[in-house]
């Protein structure tokens, strides 16, 4: 199959999108405005963990309602114990696959409850991990996204390509302390063609940070290059895929 410009809309050359991970609140009070100050919508991978979820997503609902997409966490955020020294720490290689479903679909229903005005969701791998187990017990649960979600975001060296990425498990760019001259850089490579997605966490905001400056810049280049490239939250670029890779088939 080979790659046309006609997979992305208006004669664009190639698409971004914008997510965000774990519900910081400087998204909401930086990220959120600054998109919609351009334009733009973005996706906001929540986990609705806490026997106060719903009041904690309540601030989201207005995200939701402009248009953003609200994606899927998972509800415990668990990732490798190999990052604690406690021997005890639980992580993915104590889960089974059926934990982690579980977890999951636990989330999706939260998040279905809170947000029904969305009807399709992304899911967001946390720590960008993909299995659960370890040794000879280790299984990809990408199998178990797939029946669930549109698509999967993780991290990858390159911006994806529409003809062969795999959907649920799509490469993606961690950009935390980028300046925005570096963010301009990755989003201009995908003028060949590409769909590059961007990781981003807090602004000003915890130990993964970028700079609201650097932020604003991006989306300056963004909002100047609307002919060329095209911006749009994960779930609606992944549709745009199907259907294009739908037209393609003989």
């Amino acid at each position: 199959m080979a790659v046309s410009k006609s997979v992305w809309p208006n004669g664009c050359l190639g698409a971004v999108s914008l997510t965000f991970d774990d519900g910081m609140a400087s998204q909401l009070k930086i990220a959120v405005p600054l998109l919609e100050r351009y334009g733009f919508r973005g996706t906001f991978y929540l986990n609705p963990s806490g026997d106060d979820w719903l009041e904690r997503l309540a601030p989201w609902k207005r995200v939701a309602e402009a248009g953003h997409e609200i994606g899927n966490h998972t509800l415990s955020h668990i990732c490798s114990s190999n990052f604690s020294l406690d021997p005890n720490s639980r992580g993915t290689e104590s889960m089974s696959l059926e934990d982690i479903e579980a977890d999951i679909v636990e989330a999706e229903r939260r998040l279905k409850i809170a947000f029904p005005i969305q009807k399709r969701r992304s899911f967001c791998y946390p720590c960008y991990e993909a299995f659960v187990g370890r040794g000879e017990t280790k299984r990809s649960y990408v199998p178990i996204v797939a029946r669930h979600f549109i698509a999967g975001r993780g991290k990858g060296e390159i911006a994806n390509s529409p003809a062969n990425c795999d959907l649920h498990y799509l490469w993606s760019w961690p950009v935390e302390r980028s300046s925005g001259a570096k963010l301009v850089g990755l989003a201009e490579q995908v003028t060949e063609g590409r769909w590059g997605i961007m990781t981003f966490h807090g602004i000003h905001e915890g130990h993964l940070p970028v700079a609201d400056v650097d932020l604003k810049e991006l989306l300056e280049f963004l909002s100047r290059n609307r002919g060329r490239i095209w911006v749009a939250p994960v779930a609606e670029v992944a549709q745009r895929i199907l259907d294009w890779r739908a037209d393609m088939s003989p």
